[in-house]
């Protein structure tokens, strides 16, 4: 629950800890990102790829139920 500690370039710094996969998804898409790629990750949690045309890759974590935006940052 890390989303505010964590700067992605070409999206507004994010203030709170988690956000509603919706929200998050709005921000990532706004900013120019494509969804390539997903997998398990710890905890039941599910990861997803994001890749920007001039941006490095990010990568986010979300909650089991693909509800919660836990955390995103750049690899």
């Amino acid at each position: 629950m890390t989303l505010d500690k964590h700067t992605i370039q070409g999206v507004s710094p994010i203030l709170s800890k988690t956000l509603p996969v919706a929200d998050f998804e709005e921000l990532m898409f706004n900013a120019g990102y494509t969804r390539i790629g997903s997998a398990p990750a710890k905890g039941s949690r599910i990861k997803f790829w994001w890749s920007h045309p001039t941006f490095p890759r990010v990568e986010s974590i979300y909650s089991s139920d693909l509800k919660t935006a836990i955390t995103a940052y750049h690899v």
